[in-house]
C-alpha cells in the first residue's frame, strides 16, 4: 500500500469521529417537521456534495467545498458542478455519520440498486496503478490478484476489503474478488457507508468510481467521468477530514442549516 508513492500500513483506515457537532433542531422536510442532528463538525474543512432532483433518479450534480476554519464560510472549489450517476433505482437512506431523519424514505439494503443518501466519511483509494494519481495525498492501495471486497451478507467479512492468503483460498473468493482490468474501476474511492458498525444486508462496496457511460447508472456507487474523479482525488486532503454528502435537493435545503452543510 502506498501514499503518494510512499509505503503505508496495509490496515484499513480506522473509523474516527472528527469533532462531530451534535445539534438537535427541528427542520421542515418534504413530509413535515423532522428532528435532525448536525454531523459536519468543526474539524471538517472539505465536503463533497452531490444533490439529485429526487429520491428515484440516477442522476445528480456534484460540487466540492472547502473552508480554512470552522468559522469561515464554505467556498466552492470546482468552476462548475459536474454530472454524476447514482444507483439505477435512485437513493435510499444510508448508514453514515448522521442520524437518519424519519421522513418515510426506506433504508438502503443489499442489491436494491440505490445509492446511500446522508453524510459519510471516506476510506481508502483503490486502483490498478502502482501509485495514486499524481498529486494525490490520499491513502492508496493497489489492487492485486488476491484482493476482495465482500458483498455477501452471510460472509463474516461483509462490506470489508480483505487480502486473501494464496495458500488458503476460500471457496467464496472468486465471486468476491475485486475486478481486474475493468476501466470503471481504474480508481475506487471508498465511501464509508454501513461500516461503523457493519450491519449485514444494509449495503456494501460503495465507492466513487469511473462511470461506464454518460448515462449508465451504477448499482449504488457515485460515478463520474475519469477526469473529474482524478481532479477530486488531487484536491482531497486527509488533514481536512473530508466528508461526502448525498441528498435529494429538497432534503438538502431542508437539512442544510441544521447539518452545517455548505
Amino acid at each position: 500500500m502506498t501514499n503518494n508513492g510512499k509505503k503505508v500500513s496495509p490496515r484499513r483506515i480506522a473509523p474516527g469521529v472528527y469533532g462531530l457537532l451534535t445539534l438537535v433542531v427541528w427542520a421542515m422536510g418534504p413530509f413535515g417537521p423532522i428532528v435532525v442532528n448536525a454531523q459536519i463538525g468543526p474539524s471538517v474543512r472539505q465536503v463533497v456534495v452531490a444533490t439529485a432532483p429526487d429520491w428515484n433518479t440516477h442522476r445528480a450534480t456534484l460540487q466540492c467545498f472547502q473552508r480554512p476554519s470552522a468559522k469561515a464560510p464554505w467556498q466552492a472549489v470546482l468552476p462548475e458542478s459536474v454530472p454524476v450517476l447514482l444507483g439505477r433505482n435512485g437513493l435510499a437512506w444510508g448508514r453514515g455519520v448522521f442520524n437518519v431523519p424519519q421522513n418515510g424514505v426506506a433504508m438502503k439494503v443489499e442489491r436494491d440498486g440505490r445509492a446511500p443518501a446522508g453524510v459519510f466519511q471516506l476510506g481508502l483509494l483503490f486502483g490498478y496503478a502502482g501509485t495514486a494519481p499524481k498529486g494525490s495525498l490520499w491513502p492508496y492501495h493497489q489492487v492485486g490478484k488476491w484482493d476482495a471486497y465482500v458483498d455477501d451478507p452471510q460472509n463474516p467479512n461483509y462490506n470489508r476489503h480483505v487480502v486473501i492468503d494464496p495458500r488458503n483460498v476460500p471457496p467464496w473468493f472468486e465471486k468476491q474478488r475485486m475486478r481486474l482490468g475493468d476501466s470503471a474501476y481504474k480508481w475506487m474511492l471508498e465511501i464509508r457507508h454501513n461500516q461503523n458498525p457493519v450491519a449485514p444486508g444494509y449495503g456494501s462496496a460503495i465507492f466513487f468510481h469511473v462511470r461506464r457511460g454518460p448515462d449508465k447508472p451504477s448499482a449504488g456507487c457515485t460515478t463520474m467521468a475519469v477526469e473529474n474523479l482524478e481532479r477530486i482525488l488531487r484536491w482531497l486532503d486527509p488533514r481536512a477530514f473530508p466528508h461526502y454528502v448525498l441528498l435529494p435537493r429538497a432534503d438538502y435545503q431542508a437539512l442544510r442549516g441544521a447539518w452545517g452543510l455548505p
